[in-house]
C-alpha cells in the first residue's frame, strides 16, 4: 500500500482537501495522484460538488409527488403542469464570487442558473433573486449592493429573460459574506426533457460555446472554503460572463435538442470540464477519454490542469448520437459558437485525459462520484430562544414614529431602486412582478390561460432563533405567498446557506433546519425537486445567520382569477384570516423599535397553514376576493400599509382586540392573510363554514394610513419615506 508523501499532502491542503482525504485518495488509487489528478479530486470532492457534509441529511427531504418528473440529481427539477408541458427550475448560490467581485459574481450566477435550466430542454422564462447584504452602515455594503444589482440586471437584461421577483435583506451578520442566490424558471415539453447521463460507450463528446480561459480556476474549491482578511486575493477565481454569448448558447442548445442529435448534455458549471465529463460518464456508468489539445482555448499555453478546472462561462458538453456530429457542426456554425469533438465515451469506467500526446490523468470514476466522502459530522442541538410574553414588552410611546421606523427599515423599505434596474417584462408574459404589488410574481404560460407563480423566501432571524421552526417557516411562507396570488403551490427548490459544517453548532443549524423544511414540505405537499447547499459562508470564523432560502413555484389554471395586494378599493372592509396571538419574538418590531434580537420565533402550525391557505386559494379562484396579502415581517401594520401604498387608498385599522395594541399590530403570527371585500358578511360566513378564524380589522378609504386614536400618517408622507430610503442610501457617497 502506497503511503502519502508530505509534498503530496501539502499540495492537497493547498487545493482545499483535508489531510485524511488525501490519504483516502492514495489508498483508492494505490498510488499518489499527479497534479492534474489531484486537481480533479479537489474539485469533485469539494463541498460544492460532492455535498459531502449534507447529503445524508438532504435525503430526509421529500422529493417525489404526482407532478414530479425529475427531482434532485439532475441539472434542475422538472414538474408536470399539464397539457404536455413542464416547468423546470432551480436555485443556486454565487455567494463567494459576488463578495469578491460583485458585478461578475452576480452576473455569472445568473448565467449559470439559466444554463442549468436550458440544459434540461427548457426555455428560461423568468429569474428570481434572493440577496442578503451586511449592515448598511458597513463601508463595503453600498459598493456590494451596486455591483450585485448591476450584475444581475446587466446579464439578465442582455439575455432577454425577465427578473420578476426576489427579496433583499440587510443585517450585520452578512458584513463579511453576502449571499447571492439566483433562481431560474423555464418551460419545456414534458416528453422532451434532456438528461446528463451518458447512455453508452463509443459516442462523441462535443464541446461547444465560448472558448476556455484561465478565469474561474478553482472556483468550486473557493466556494467551499471560508473567507479571511485576504479574500480579495481570490479575485482571479471569479468567472467572467458574456450575456450575448449566453443568448447564442441558449438558441443553439435548444435547436440542437430539437434536431434529435443529443444523447446526453451537461453545462460546464462549477469545476467546469471536470465536473461535466465526470458526472455524465459517472451517471451513465461508462468511461470517458478526452484529448485536451482539441479544447477550444482563448489563451496560449494552457495546461491540462487549467483547462480541466477553468470555470469560463457559456460552455456546454454534449454527447451526440452516432453519426450526428455534422448536424451539430452546422448548428454551431449557424450561431457562431466554438465547437469541437474532444473525446469519446468508453466502457472502462475511467476518466482518461491526454495532452500533447501524453496521458496526464487516468482515474477510476467511482471515487469521484458516488464513492466520494460522505460525512456524518458531529452536531449539537441549537439553543432555542425563549418565548417572549408580548404583554411584558413595552408598546410604543410614539406610535407614528414606531410605524415609520418599521416601514423605513432596510428590510421593509421599498426596493424600487433595485427592481427598476431589471427588465421585468421582456418576453411579454409577465403579469405580476416586483413592481405590481403581489406576494409572488406571475408569468403567463405563453399561448394558454395558465400562469406560473414564483417566489423566494426565508426569515434568517427565525432560523437563528430556532432552526427547526425557522426551516418550517421558510417553506410555509413560500407556500403562503404562492397561495396569496391564487396559485396552487407545486414544488420548491432551495439554497441552504450556512457557515462551517465542521463546527458542531453550525452543523446543528443545518440538521434541524432541514428537519423543519422536510416536515413542512410533507405537510403542504410541496416536494423539493432541486437545490443547492452553500457552506463555509463565514469570515475569520464568524458565520452568517443561517439562511435556508426557499424558491417556490405554483400553478394558476386561469390567470384571470388571480389576486394581488394593489387592488383595494375605497369602501372595502379589511378582514384578517387566521389567529392573532401577538407573537413578537424575533420580530421586526422587537429589533427595530426595542433594539433587541431575541425571543422564540412564531410557531408554525402546518395543519392550520394548509387549512387557511386552501380556503384563501378557493376564494380567489371563485372570484370572491381580488386583494390579498399574506402577513409576515412586521405583521398587520406592514401588510396593511403595503396594501394602502400599492392601492393608493387610505386604510384605518381597528386595533381593539383582546391583545395589547402593539402585539396585535406588529405581531408576526403565521398562517394569516389580509383580504379586502365589499361583502364582509359573506366572507365571514364562508370562513366560519371552513373553520377559519376571521376578524374585521379595518376599512379602506381616505388619504391616510391610520389606526383610530393611535396614529394617522398621510399616505403620501408614508410613501415618500417608504420609497425614499434606498435611493437616499445609494446616493450617499461611500
Amino acid at each position: 500500500m502506497t503511503d502519502p508523501s508530505t509534498a503530496g499532502a501539502d499540495a492537497a491542503l493547498a487545493s482545499g482537501l483535508a489531510a485524511e482525504e488525501y490519504t483516502l485518495i492514495v489508498r483508492r488509487l494505490n498510488r499518489e495522484p499527479n497534479a492534474v489528478e489531484l486537481g480533479v479530486f479537489s474539485a469533485m470532492w469539494s463541498e460544492h460538488c460532492s455535498y459531502k457534509s449534507s447529503r445524508r441529511h438532504l435525503a430526509r427531504l421529500p422529493t417525489t409527488g404526482a407532478r414530479v418528473i425529475q427531482g434532485p440529481g439532475e441539472n434542475a427539477g422538472v414538474v408536470d403542469i399539464g397539457d404536455g408541458q413542464a416547468v423546470v427550475f432551480k436555485m443556486e448560490s454565487h455567494n463567494h464570487p459576488s463578495f469578491i467581485e460583485p458585478y461578475q459574481g452576480a452576473a455569472t450566477g445568473v448565467g449559470g442558473i439559466m444554463r442549468d435550466v436550458f440544459t434540461m430542454g427548457a426555455r428560461p422564462i423568468a429569474l428570481v433573486d434572493a440577496l442578503r447584504f451586511g449592515d448598511p452602515a458597513h463601508p463595503r455594503t453600498r459598493r456590494l449592493v451596486a455591483g450585485v444589482v448591476s450584475g444581475i440586471g446587466g446579464y439578465g437584461n442582455c439575455v432577454g429573460v425577465p427578473t420578476v421577483a426576489g427579496e433583499t435583506n440587510f443585517h450585520h451578520g452578512y458584513d463579511g459574506n453576502i449571499l447571492v442566490n439566483a433562481m431560474c424558471v423555464g418551460l419545456a415539453d414534458s416528453d422532451k426533457i434532456f438528461y446528463s447521463a451518458a447512455p453508452a460507450a463509443g459516442l462523441s463528446v462535443v464541446y461547444f460555446g465560448s472558448k476556455t480561459g484561465r478565469d474561474g480556476i478553482h472556483g468550486a474549491t473557493m466556494a467551499s472554503a471560508e473567507f479571511d482578511t485576504d479574500s480579495d486575493a481570490k479575485r482571479p477565481t471569479v468567472q467572467v460572463g458574456d450575456p450575448f454569448a449566453e443568448k447564442l448558447l441558449i438558441e443553439a442548445t435548444l435547436e440542437l435538442m430539437a434536431s434529435g442529435a443529443v444523447a446526453a448534455i451537461q453545462d460546464m458549471g462549477a469545476a467546469g470540464l471536470t465536473s461535466s465529463c465526470v458526472e455524465m460518464a459517472g451517471k451513465g456508468d461508462v468511461g470517458v477519454e478526452l484529448d485536451l489539445d482539441l479544447v477550444p482555448q482563448r489563451e496560449e499555453g494552457m495546461t491540462a490542469y487549467e483547462m480541466m478546472l477553468s470555470e469560463s462561462q457559456e460552455r456546454m458538453l454534449a454527447i451526440l448520437k452516432p453519426g450526428r456530429e455534422e448536424d451539430g457542426r452546422q448548428i454551431f456554425d449557424k450561431w457562431g459558437l466554438d465547437a469541437a469533438v474532444i473525446g469519446r465515451t468508453t466502457d472502462t469506467g475511467r476518466i482518461v485525459l491526454r495532452h500533447h500526446g501524453e496521458v496526464v490523468c487516468d482515474l477510476p470514476l467511482a471515487p469521484l462520484t458516488e464513492d466520494a466522502p460522505r460525512y456524518d459530522r458531529p452536531w449539537v442541538e441549537p439553543p432555542h430562544q425563549p418565548h417572549l410574553d408580548p404583554g411584558k414588552l413595552p408598546g410604543p410611546s410614539d406610535w407614528e414614529g414606531a410605524v415609520m421606523i418599521v416601514m423605513t427599515c432596510p428590510d421593509i423599505a421599498s426596493k424600487r431602486w433595485i427592481w427598476e434596474q431589471y427588465d421585468r417584462h421582456v418576453m411579454a408574459d409577465t403579469l405580476e412582478d416586483s413592481s405590481t404589488g403581489a406576494d409572488a410574481a406571475v408569468v403567463r404560460v405563453h399561448g394558454s390561460a395558465k400562469a406560473l407563480a414564483m417566489t423566494s423566501d426565508c426569515t434568517p432571524r427565525y432560523v437563528a432563533a430556532n432552526p427547526y421552526e425557522g426551516g418550517k417557516q421558510a417553506v410555509a411562507e413560500a407556500w403562503r405567498n404562492l397561495t396569496a396570488v391564487g396559485a396552487l403551490p407545486i414544488a420548491i427548490t432551495d439554497n441552504l446557506n450556512f457557515g462551517n459544517p465542521e463546527r458542531p453548532e453550525i452543523m446543528g443549524q443545518i440538521v434541524r433546519a432541514i428537519d423543519g423544511m422536510a416536515e413542512a414540505c410533507r405537510a403542504l405537499d410541496f416536494p423539493v425537486v432541486s437545490g443547492n447547499v452553500s457552506l463555509y459562508n463565514e469570515t475569520d470564523g464568524v458565520a452568517i445567520p443561517p439562511t435556508p432560502t426557499v424558491g417556490g413555484v405554483g400553478l394558476i389554471d386561469d390567470y384571470t382569477r388571480r389576486a394581488d395586494f394593489a387592488s383595494v378599493k375605497a369602501g372595502e372592509t379589511l378582514l384578517l384570516l387566521g389567529v392573532s396571538r401577538g407573537e413578537l419574538g424575533s420580530s421586526l418590531y422587537l429589533r427595530e423599535c426595542l433594539g433587541r434580537e431575541d425571543g422564540a420565533p412564531p410557531p408554525v402550525d402546518l395543519a392550520v397553514e394548509r387549512r387557511n391557505g386552501d380556503f384563501v386559494r378557493a376564494l380567489i379562484r371563485a372570484g370572491e376576493i381580488r386583494a390579498v396579502h399574506d402577513l409576515s415581517d412586521g405583521g398587520l401594520i406592514v401588510a396593511a400599509a403595503e396594501m394602502a401604498l400599492a392601492s393608493n387608498v387610505g386604510v384605518d385599522l381597528d386595533a381593539t382586540s383582546a391583545l395589547h395594541a402593539h402585539a396585535f399590530l406588529f405581531g408576526e403570527d403565521q398562517a394569516r392573510y389580509l383580504v379586502a371585500t365589499y361583502r364582509p358578511e359573506r366572507l365571514i360566513a364562508l370562513a366560519h363554514e371552513a373553520a377559519v378564524p376571521v376578524a374585521l380589522v379595518g376599512v379602506a378609504g381616505g388619504d391616510a394610513f391610520a389606526s383610530g386614536p393611535l396614529f394617522s400618517i398621510p399616505l403620501e408622507r408614508l410613501r415618500e419615506a417608504y420609497e425614499g430610503w434606498m435611493p437616499a442610501y445609494m446616493d450617499t457617497p461611500a
